[in-house]
């Protein structure tokens, strides 16, 4: 009698706390929604939907007219123009050796940068050998099959369950396209560098792959992943930050706070690799995409974009992690990709 007296004291006491922890999220999610300040309602609901799993606390509170008008009223306005190569000095007088590790903090995220002199350095790093899989590897996994000093993680794929096998939309390493699928992904564009190391952000809106092959091949570029311009009341995701120097407008924060990965590439050549935290890691929300034009503007960037985020966002330097997932089972690792950005060792 006793042990069942024990066992039934141990589910009341679980009972108890899961209903507490209810109210406690539920109270919590309307303090945000419907408390005085409109600029924390309106950043969770854009960081909630940009999450994989999470989207539907949004829609527990807000009406899908009242989530439009938020996010309508936190995103950015198009940004038409196309990178003017002759703004970059690929031959600058940089020590091509050079490489640098920098910490970067906001009031919403903490974020490092690589800082690369030489842009021939930084490569595709892909897990294809004539054949996807359906399971990915973990970043370190996939900087160190390369033989290379550092990564990021790269572009879309299925993340679904942590997999990673498989990318999305574009892959190219050393002038070879290893996956073209781009039908269906609303918004694609190519992110990468052509044969004169230069950053390239070209938009593949509606293309089919036959076209996208020609873009490769007239842009002619040597290494890219691909990732998606779409903004809507069930997704954000969005790629040009700076242009030729031109900082994209944004309304209001421009999207949600969250893990984010980015790349941009100065006037001299080098490049700029950064990763942000975020969903809670280190207390932190994350960046908004606000937050990745300003800093990529103040550290020098005439062109940059946004990639994959999210869990995805990773960092891996010189042997050991920088950034990493926010979950506790990845604090020290990442979660398994299909490929990223490598920057080769000297």
């Amino acid at each position: 009698m006793k042990v069942l007296k024990l066992i039934g004291k141990f589910f009341s006491f679980i009972g108890v706390f899961l209903l507490v922890l209810l109210v406690t999220v539920y109270s919590m999610g309307l303090i945000f929604c419907y408390g005085p300040s409109v600029h924390a309602r309106n950043l969770f609901v854009t960081t909630i939907l940009e999450t994989g799993q999470m989207k539907f606390l949004a829609r527990m509170f807000m009406s899908n007219k009242a989530i439009k008008e938020i996010v309508d009223s936190n995103s950015m306005v198009s940004l038409d123009e196309e990178i003017d190569n002759s703004l970059i000095d690929t031959n600058s007088d940089l020590d091509k050796n050079g490489i640098e590790l920098v910490k970067i903090s906001g009031s919403t995220y903490s974020a490092k940068m690589i800082i690369v002199n030489d842009p021939a350095r930084v490569k595709v790093a892909t897990i294809y050998d004539g054949n996807w899989k359906e399971y990915g590897v973990t970043l370190d996994k996939l900087v160190n099959d390369a033989n290379a000093f550092a990564g990021i993680n790269g572009g879309l794929y299925y993340s679904s369950g942590n997999k990673g096998g498989r990318p999305m939309g574009l892959i190219v390493k050393e002038g070879k396209i290893e996956f073209n699928s781009p039908g269906g992904i609303a918004g694609l564009h190519l992110v990468g560098f052509n044969e004169d190391n230069l950053l390239k952000i070209i938009d593949l809106s509606g293309k089919n792959a036959s076209q996208v092959e020609k873009v490769i091949k007239d842009e002619k570029i040597r290494d890219a992943v691909a990732f998606q311009e779409e903004s809507s009341d069930a997704n954000n995701h969005f790629v040009k930050l700076i242009i030729n120097g031109e900082l994209r407008e944004t309304k209001g924060s421009g999207s949600g706070a969250n893990p984010r990965t980015a790349i941009g590439q100065r006037k001299d050549g080098a490049v700029l690799l950064l990763v942000t935290d975020g969903r809670g890691a280190n207390g932190h929300l994350g960046a908004t995409a606000a937050d990745l034009i300003d800093i990529m503007s103040e550290y020098g960037a005439v062109n940059a974009a946004n990639i994959d985020g999210g869990s995805s966002s990773s960092m891996y330097y010189d042997g050991h992690y920088e950034m990493t997932s926010v979950t506790l089972y990845y604090s020290n690792s990442s979660w398994r990709l299909p490929d990223g950005f490598v920057v080769e060792k000297r």
